[in-house]
């Protein structure tokens, strides 16, 4: 017997992460079910990865090929809402014959399905909500999912703020008061987007390697990870350090959350949502570090008014599988 649902494919730089969502609302693979990406050999290549790992993944939910009726799919931006990459090129899609490529009809023409598009951070962002809110058609979130860069999305009513062409939602790269956060007088932070001072500029891996770690090396040279040749592995040491209580790293990590409670801020006044939501590599840590990061982001926040000093900030659930659930979900609505 066919069954009716939606698959979940989160296409990143290097793996593709798999999912399947039945009319239930159940999610069929619990975790992680990745598949290599080969992004890095162009569409032709990754887009045969996908067709791979999506037949090998319905095959460890139990289902058959049949059963899938449509496909979400998410990648990095920037892109347009309806999935063409940016000619200028996308975020770890390297490979010159993605510029101004048509994902989501590529993916459609070699599955034969109906494929939904979004961002990896909108998707990410709709989960945390859904997870939170269920299909209510009044809440409001707001969620910043940090990684190589800054993500995120604004969500209402379970449905995606996109906006006019695509980039609603592109919430690393709002201005901050950066010079607010004590402890960094004289930093300089740049963002790839060009802008200085943004919320991705402080609160990404890509600013630890750029801007936080070496302006603290240079303060503190004698640290371990000064010792360190290589910039890039360096920044990829500092959560695990900052989690087992390095004072460098920890106060690194301390800058990024009291950046996202200035964000936090802003979003707090835009949108008066309800609740605010967190998720990305700076919090799929120990429960512990979790609840200091997130202590650390509320610090960072003005003083709210009397009516908005509760709104909650959430860590996102299942933060590994974010991307891929909230691509199913975004499918699921096709099918009515």
């Amino acid at each position: 017997m066919i069954r009716r649902v939606v698959a979940g494919i989160d296409l990143g730089g290097t793996a593709i992460n798999f999912t399947f969502l039945d009319s239930a609302g159940r999610f069929l693979i619990d975790g992680l079910c990745e598949h290599p990406a080969r992004s890095v050999e162009g569409p032709d290549v990754c887009l045969g990865q996908i067709v791979d790992g999506l037949a090998i993944a319905a095959g460890q939910a139990g289902l058959e090929l049949a059963d899938v009726a449509a496909i979400g799919l998410d990648t990095p931006g920037p892109a347009s809402a309806g999935g063409v990459l940016s000619r200028r090129g996308s975020t770890n899609f390297a490979h010159a014959d993605w510029a101004g490529f048509d994902i989501r009809a590529a993916v459609s023409a070699r599955t034969g399905l109906p494929v939904t598009y979004l961002n990896d951070g909108n998707a990410a962002a709709l989960w945390g909500h859904v997870a939170l809110f269920g299909n209510d058609p009044d809440a409001t979130s707001v969620a910043a999912i940090v990684g190589t860069g800054l993500g995120g999305g604004v969500i209402h009513g379970g449905r995606v703020v996109v906006g006019r062409r695509g980039f609603g939602g592109e919430l690393g790269h709002v201005l901050i008061p950066w010079t607010l956060i004590p402890g960094i007088e004289g930093i300089d932070p740049q963002c790839n987007c060009g802008r200085r001072g943004d919320l991705e500029s402080l609160c990404s891996l890509t600013a630890i390697r750029r801007t936080l770690l070496p302006w603290f090396l240079a303060k503190h040279p004698g640290h371990e990870l000064a010792r360190l040749a290589n910039p890039a592995e360096a920044a990829k040491r500092v959560r695990g350090m900052a989690e087992r209580g390095d004072e460098l790293c920890r106060e690194i990590f301390r800058v990024q959350a009291r950046a996202l409670g200035l964000f936090f801020d802003e979003m707090v006044n835009v949108f008066d949502p309800d609740a605010l939501i967190v998720g990305g590599g700076a919090v799929e840590t120990s429960a512990a570090f979790r609840d200091w990061f997130v202590d650390e982001i509320r610090r960072g926040m003005p003083t709210q008014r009397e009516e908005q000093a509760g709104i909650p900030i959430h860590v996102i659930r299942d933060g590994d599988t974010a991307g891929a659930r909230g691509a199913a979900i975004e499918a699921s609505r096709t099918l009515g």
